[in-house]
This record gives structure tokens, C-alpha cells and sequence, in this order.
């Protein structure tokens, strides 16, 4: 069981502690810590435990709203998951607040168990997004390298303050912004971000009727 003052250090510091395998597991599988978001890289946990407000609440409803609408309407198959774990067992865990299986050729988890999806047994999403607001500098550090050894193929980090997007291709273990997604051809980060800033003025349906007209031009 991990220590007291490991337990303190996670939740006053927010940062990566030190800890086994072991020891990750018993918070991340103790009830008590169900609202918290588990991240283990590299033999250290990072739990996050800030409450969601309507700032992260509704540009994460923005981000999966564009990507699904896009995706759709080019008859590209996916398959969307929110704040969802995925576990490599005894080598690390994620749980961003979307994940996308885009296209054909993945093994998707089914959706008949609450338990982290096993990474040894279905692929990795192809698609991760973190809003950052509070955790932006993590999101773009520690994350970002634990999502190039994951095997992730893109990587968006939305900067919830002032919604802006940086979108990152991942390849042989590294990576570099883009400003088209790869794993969604066509979609690009700028209308990502229109879409964020509309939500500022505009109603979801505002929105959702010009995401469906840009769309529909391309």
C-alpha cells in the first residue's frame, strides 16, 4: 500500500510521485479515488483530482462534437470513448478525457466491462485529446512522452484558457505538430478552434449547423 504522504503529495502537489506498479493499482482500483484521472509512466502515478467545471466540461463537448460530426459525414468509421483508462498492465495507464478508434484496421475494446481497457489485449486509441487548463504544462510534457511510448498515433491538447489547439503527429517514438490531422484526413486544427471560440456566443446548434455546412464544402 502506498504511504500516507505519498497519498498527501498526490493530492497538494498534483505532480508525478514515485511508486510501483503495485502500489498505482491500489489507488487506481480503490473506490474511493473514482473521480480522479490515473496516469502511470516510467515507475510514477500522477492522479488528478481537480474538479470539472463548465470550462472543461463544455469544450470537451466542443472538441468530441467536431471530430464525430467530421467523421461522419466523410463516412469514416470510429468510435469515441470519454474519459476512459487504458492499461498496459504492469508498464503504465492513461486516461484522457477523449480517445478515438478511427478507421477499420483496430482492435476496438467492446463496451460490456467498467474495468481499464487491456492494452496487451486491443489496440491503443489512435486519437487522444487532453483539455488542459490547470495541467496545460504536464499535458504537453510527462503526457505527450507517455502517449509517444503508448503507440498513439496523433495526440491534441487543447489549452482550455485560451483555446488553442496544439496537435501532434506521432511516429518511431516521436512527434511534431501538425496542422491537419493525420488519422482524420481533411480536418483541420484551425476549425477545431473556431469551433471553441464560437462557443463562447453560440449555442450547440449554431455551432453544429456551420461544423455541418464547413464540412460539407470540403
Amino acid at each position: 500500500m502506498a504511504s500516507n504522504s505519498a497519498i498527501t503529495q498526490v493530492l497538494e502537489t498534483d505532480i508525478w510521485v514515485k511508486a510501483t506498479w503495485e502500489e498505482f493499482l491500489n489507488f487506481a482500483d480503490d473506490s474511493a479515488w473514482e473521480k480522479g484521472k490515473f496516469y502511470y509512466y516510467q515507475g510514477q502515478m500522477r492522479v488528478e483530482m481537480s474538479p470539472v467545471g463548465p470550462l472543461h466540461g463544455r469544450q470537451n463537448s466542443i472538441m468530441a462534437c467536431v471530430v464525430i460530426l467530421f467523421a461522419t459525414l466523410r463516412n469514416i468509421r470510429v468510435v469515441q470513448f470519454t474519459n476512459t483508462s487504458f492499461r498496459k498492465a504492469g508498464i503504465g495507464e492513461f486516461q484522457p478525457d477523449l480517445a478515438y478508434y478511427i478507421g477499420s484496421d483496430l482492435r476496438v475494446p467492446p463496451n460490456d466491462s467498467n474495468s481499464p481497457v487491456d492494452l496487451d489485449e486491443y489496440d491503443p486509441p489512435n486519437l487522444v485529446i487532453e483539455i488542459g487548463a490547470s495541467s496545460f504544462n504536464d499535458d504537453l510534457g510527462s503526457k505527450r512522452l507517455l502517449y509517444e511510448d503508448a503507440g498513439i498515433a496523433e495526440y491534441w491538447v487543447d489549452r482550455a484558457n485560451t483555446r488553442e489547439i496544439f496537435a501532434f503527429a506521432i511516429n518511431n517514438g516521436g512527434s511534431g505538430r501538425i496542422q491537419e490531422s493525420w488519422v482524420v484526413p481533411g480536418l483541420e486544427i484551425r476549425l477545431v478552434e473556431e469551433a471553441l471560440n464560437r462557443s463562447q456566443t453560440e449555442d450547440d446548434g449554431e455551432i453544429n449547423r456551420w461544423l455541418i455546412q464547413t464540412f460539407s464544402q470540403g
